[in-house]
C-alpha cells in the first residue's frame, strides 16, 4: 500500500521520473480536452442551422451555466472573464474525483505535487486578475491596508492561504484512498463499494470548495473594481 501516486514510478533517469501522478494527470487533461472538443466542434453550425441540441452539448451548457452562476454569486458580475480559469480548475478536480470509480485508478489530486501546482496557479491568478482590472499601483495598495505596517502580514496571508488550498485538497483525497485501502484488506466486498460512493461525493464537494475559494480570492482582488464598473455601466 502506498500513500501517494507519486510512489508508483514507471520510468526514472536520474532525478527525472515518470510516475502515476504524471500519467493520470495527462490522461485527464487529454480526456477533458477531447470531450470539450467533441461537444463544441459543431457549435457554430448547430446554432446557425437551428439543429437539435446533442446530449453532450446540453451537459457542457449546464456545467458552464452552473460555473457562471457561482462566479456571479461570489461577487464577480462579469463572470465570463473568469470562466476559463475557474471552470478549468473545477473540471479538473471534479474529473479526478469522478474517475475514482475505476478499479485501478488513483487520482492525481492524491499527490501533494498536483495540489500544490493547482494552488500556485490560483496564487498567480489572483494578482494577474487584480492588476488587469485595477492596474499595478492600485492593486499593490491593498497590501498596505488598513495601515502600511500590515504589509508583511498581508504577504504572509497570501502565502498561507495558498498552502492551505494545497494541503486541504491533498489531505482529503489522500485520506479517502488510505481508508479505502484498509477496508479492502479487512472487508473486500461491501464497505469498499459504500466508501467509493462516499469518496465520490467527497471529491465533488472538494472540487466545488476549491473552485469557490479560488473565486473568492480573485473577487477579493478585483471585486470592488468590477462592481463599480458594472454600476457605472448600468447607470
Amino acid at each position: 500500500m502506498h500513500l501517494s501516486p507519486d510512489q508508483v514510478i514507471f520510468w526514472q533517469w536520474g532525478w527525472v521520473k515518470l510516475n502515476l501522478t504524471i500519467v493520470t494527470t495527462w490522461i485527464l487533461m487529454v480526456l477533458i480536452t477531447s470531450l470539450a472538443w467533441l461537444a463544441t466542434r459543431d457549435l457554430e453550425r448547430a446554432v446557425s442551422a437551428d439543429a437539435p441540441v446533442s446530449h453532450w452539448r446540453s451537459v457542457v451548457e449546464w456545467v458552464v451555466s452552473l460555473v457562471l452562476q457561482q462566479i456571479v454569486e461570489v461577487g464577480l458580475p462579469r463572470s465570463e472573464k473568469y470562466l476559463a480559469f475557474i471552470g478549468t480548475l473545477f473540471l479538473f478536480v471534479a474529473s479526478a474525483s469522478l474517475c475514482t470509480v475505476l478499479p485501478v485508478y488513483e487520482p492525481p489530486t492524491g499527490s501533494l505535487s498536483t495540489t500544490t501546482a493547482l494552488a500556485l496557479s490560483v496564487f498567480f491568478a489572483v494578482p494577474y486578475f487584480g492588476i488587469r482590472e485595477q492596474g499595478m499601483w492600485r492593486y499593490l495598495q491593498h497590501y498596505l491596508q488598513p495601515v502600511p505596517i500590515m504589509l508583511p502580514f498581508n504577504i504572509v496571508s497570501e502565502l498561507s492561504r495558498t498552502l492551505a488550498l494545497a494541503v486541504r485538497l491533498f489531505g482529503n483525497m489522500m485520506s479517502g484512498g488510505m481508508i479505502l485501502g484498509i477496508l479492502l484488506m479487512i472487508t473486500p466486498l461491501f464497505f469498499p463499494v459504500a466508501l467509493k460512493l462516499l469518496g465520490l461525493l467527497t471529491g465533488m464537494v472538494q472540487a466545488y470548495i476549491f473552485g469557490i475559494l479560488a473565486t473568492v480570492y480573485i473577487a477579493a482582488a478585483v471585486g470592488s473594481h468590477e462592481t463599480r464598473k458594472v454600476f457605472v455601466t448600468k447607470g
